[in-house]
């Protein structure tokens, strides 16, 4: 059993910022990619920013130059630091995991924390 836990979301003014973590834990052989992906109140699920196991990073466009994600491989964790925050990312905020549970190529799984609420108002 994997479980992704985030931590760190909270109401913030615009301008402001914030710091979320997502620590997995279990029975974890690799994580491949990690990621951040927000949903917004009658809005698809997007992604905001993605990271490999060897450092690669993509973002949405709506936050390049605000955002900025990073990964701890050892605990393991993701970050992603929010800066000038905007109300319109006003949003739940999930962490996914694309990982392998043993050395199997067919163990490959996906995997969603719960949710953390980022609420951007004056």
């Amino acid at each position: 059993q994997v479980t992704l836990v985030e931590s760190g979301g909270g109401l913030v003014q615009p301008g402001g910022s914030l710091r979320l973590s997502c620590v997995a834990s279990g029975t974890i052989f690799s994580i491949n990619v990690m990621g951040w992906y927000r949903q917004a109140p009658g809005k698809q699920r997007e992604l905001v920013a993605g990271i490999t196991s060897g450092g690669s990073t993509n973002y949405a466009d709506s936050v390049k130059g605000r955002f900025t994600i990073s990964r701890d491989n050892i605990r393991p964790t993701v970050y992603l630091q929010m800066n000038s925050l905007k109300p319109e990312d006003t949003a739940v905020y999930y962490c996914n995991a694309d990982l392998h549970l043993t050395g199997s190529t067919y163990s490959r799984a996906y995997y969603w924390g719960q949710g953390t609420q980022v609420t951007v108002s004056s």
